[in-house]
Order: C-alpha cells, then sequence, then structure tokens
C-alpha cells in the first residue's frame, strides 16, 4: 500500500508530539473549572492565565500597565474572525440603527467574506478591495475605498491559498489616520512568519491553534487596549463577557506550548520549508513546462506552493493525486466541496485555465526531504498519465 504523503497543513496541521504531551497532561492535572473559587479552580485559573500571557507575549501584544492588550480565546480562527467583525459592526459603530462602511480585501477566507454578506445584507456598505496578479492586494488599492464614513477596514496577514504576504501594516497606516479601525486574519501567518501585534498597528487579531501544530478547537483574539467588542454569545461572565463560556485549560496549554516551539525553531523551519518549497516548485517546472507558480513574484509564506496545471482540471487532478497517496487541496479547505472556481484566484485576475488547474501544496514542521522528492515523482507521475490519457 502506498504510503500517504500530507501536503495540506494550511488546512490543518498534525499536532506536535511535544503538543500532545502537554494537552494530555494538563487535562490529566487540572481538572477544575477555571471560574471555580476553591483551590484546584484556582490552580487552573493561574495555569490558563499564564498560558494566555505568553501566547499575547509570542505575538507581540501588550502584556502590562494601563494599556494592556486582550487575548480572548474562542474555538478557532472562524469564530475568532466573526466575533471580530460581527463585534465592531455592532459596536455603534457609527450609531446604532445606522448603516456603516465596511473594507475588506477580495481574497479573504470565507469566514470573513461570507461575514461581510451578511453585514451587508443588514444595510452596512461593503467594498472589497481587489488583488493584483501576483496575489497582493496593494495599498493605493486598499486606500481608493477608505474615507470619513468608513468605520471597520479587515485585510489578512497572509492567504491562505496563495500563501502571498499582504501589506497589513500599511494599510494600517492609512486607516489609522483616518480613526479607522482595522482587523487581521493571521490564521495562516502565525507560526510561518514572525508576527507582532503592535508593530501591525491593528485593532484586532485572529488566529487558529491548529494552523500552527497546535490543537484543533481553540483559537484566539488579540484585541487592542481601548477596543470594544460587542459579544456574540451571552449567558456568562468569563473573559470579560467578551466571549463566555468555560475556556479549556489544556488546550490553552496546547497552543502555548505549539507556539513556544515554534518561537524556539524559528530560523530552522523557515529556511529548511523554503528550500524544500522552492526545489518542489523547480523541479515540477522543469518537467512541466506549461505550469507554473500562482504568486510567485511575490514575498510568500516559506510553505505553500499553489501550483497552475494549465493544461489539467483541478478536480480530476486532486482526485488522481489522492489515489496517488498526495494529500493536497483545489483552495480553501472550508470552501473544498464548492465546484466554483477560488475567489482569490478570480480577484488577481488569472486566466481561466490557471484558475481551472490550480493546486495547492502546503508544507509543515513534519515534512521532510525525502518525502518532497516522492512527492514530486508521483505528482510527474499522474500527469503524465492523465496527459497519456
Amino acid at each position: 500500500m502506498t504510503a500517504p504523503i500530507y501536503l495540506d497543513h494550511n488546512a490543518t496541521t498534525p499536532q506536535l508530539p511535544e503538543v500532545a504531551d502537554a494537552v494530555r497532561e494538563a487535562a490529566l492535572r487540572y481538572t477544575a473549572n477555571p471560574e471555580s473559587q476553591h483551590g484546584p479552580g484556582r490552580t487552573a485559573r493561574r495555569v490558563l492565565e499564564e498560558s494566555r500571557e505568553q501566547i499575547g507575549r509570542l505575538l507581540g501584544a501588550r502584556n502590562e500597565g494601563l494599556v494592556a492588550d486582550q487575548v480572548i480565546f474562542t474555538s478557532g480562527g472562524t469564530e475568532a474572525n466573526n466575533l471580530v467583525l460581527l463585534g465592531l459592526t455592532r459596536m455603534g459603530l457609527p450609531r446604532a440603527g445606522s448603516p456603516g462602511h465596511l473594507v475588506v480585501s477580495a481574497i479573504e477566507h470565507p469566514c470573513v467574506l461570507e461575514t461581510a454578506t451578511l453585514i451587508e445584507q443588514h444595510g452596512w456598505q461593503v467594498d472589497r478591495a481587489m488583488a493584483d496578479t501576483d496575489g497582493v492586494v496593494q495599498p493605493e488599492e486598499f486606500a481608493r475605498f477608505l474615507s470619513p464614513e468608513t468605520r471597520l477596514a479587515s485585510l489578512m496577514l497572509a492567504n491562505n491559498e496563495t500563501g502571498v504576504l499582504q501589506p497589513v501594516a500599511a494599510v494600517a497606516g492609512l486607516c489609522a489616520e483616518l480613526g479607522i479601525l482595522m482587523h487581521t486574519d493571521a490564521s495562516q501567518a502565525i507560526g510561518k512568519i514572525p508576527v507582532n501585534f503592535a508593530q501591525l498597528n491593528v485593532a484586532a487579531l485572529c488566529c487558529a491553534a491548529h494552523k500552527f501544530h497546535g490543537p484543533v478547537g481553540i483559537g484566539a483574539v488579540i484585541l487592542q487596549h481601548g477596543v470594544k467588542l460587542r459579544p456574540s454569545l451571552f449567558g456568562g461572565h468569563q473573559q470579560a463577557g467578551i466571549r463566555p463560556g468555560t475556556e479549556s485549560v489544556p488546550l490553552a496549554v496546547g497552543m502555548r506550548t505549539a507556539l513556544e516551539l515554534w518561537h524556539r525553531e524559528t530560523l530552522e523551519r523557515s529556511d529548511r520549508l523554503t528550500e524544500l518549497r522552492d526545489q518542489f516548485e523547480s523541479d515540477l517546472l522543469a518537467e512541466l513546462p506549461s505550469a507554473l507558480v500562482i504568486g510567485s513574484r511575490a514575498e510568500r509564506l516559506p510553505n505553500t506552493s499553489n501550483i497552475g496545471f494549465t493544461d489539467y482540471d483541478r478536480q480530476a487532478l486532486l482526485m488522481a493525486l489522492d489515489q496517488a497517496g498526495v494529500a493536497c487541496a483545489t483552495g480553501s479547505a472550508c470552501a473544498s466541496g464548492s465546484s466554483e472556481p477560488s475567489p482569490t484566484l478570480v480577484a488577481m485576475g488569472l486566466e481561466e485555465q490557471t484558475i481551472s488547474g490550480s493546486i495547492r501544496f502546503s508544507l509543515g514542521a513534519t515534512t521532510g526531504r525525502l518525502e518532497m522528492a516522492e512527492a514530486t515523482h508521483r505528482i510527474l507521475s499522474v500527469c503524465k498519465r492523465l496527459r497519456q490519457g
């Protein structure tokens, strides 16, 4: 039986052994509700808050003093982005009952784009900034839609399909000049490139632990000091009432551990993944001259490669690769069942044959050199077989 090769780390990453061990130990050791006032509850609360502070510190949040930022735990990136976008557009931006103006990029994850559509249906004006052919939403393109009436803007830090990095800090600077709150979805960036919340100068940042070898079921919002967020859930006082519900100490410990491992191995992981990705792309293009690397001229995540197989249908190629034991993707995992063309690639203005043949390969901390060489061999063999067929 062919051993599977997992190249879909942008969808989710396997927990590292150290993370799984930390989650298990915390689950067995800290069994009380962290809201309880007795001794075991206070112990669980201490571990939870230590994890919260360390996660904030590692992501560049201000942890001390009167201007400390907030780290709010959620169930993942989708909930985090929904919480911020709905919470900020409901919280008197502008006055209650009066529609406002939201600007998002057209290449956002579905959890942002679909939430923006919901906000639009409730009377807000929503504009969507397009990307260039390299996959970058340029600041001047975003600036076209900003005005004194704009109340909120959203631009992801790195695209989940192409891996292309976005100029969040530059757009945040434009927003600051007009007094506009800025949100960024950093789910794909954290654990792959250095991310510093304070340096980005955004009002809110969202992430998910399972994107950087942490556990599934926990994400976070970092909220700038003084920014008010209306909750979407009610019935509890946890996390200042912004996101009520009993927090999971084991998952918080697992998220913290995954981030600590990334920071310990940042340079080694980044250099290794970049080398593996570049060699992979070079080997494929040498044998498939009609293929192209989408977003190759832009700055990208070190682990992401979106290949446009211009002579192939992406769904047929995806199924054939799956049968050959190569796990990859045709776009966002949250929209993987859709037969519609990728909104991200459409927003880039790419040719139809490139979009219809695009496949995303994403590497992780567990990906090895021999594994990538074997993946290249299998992909080329599948392409040859499909071409002959």
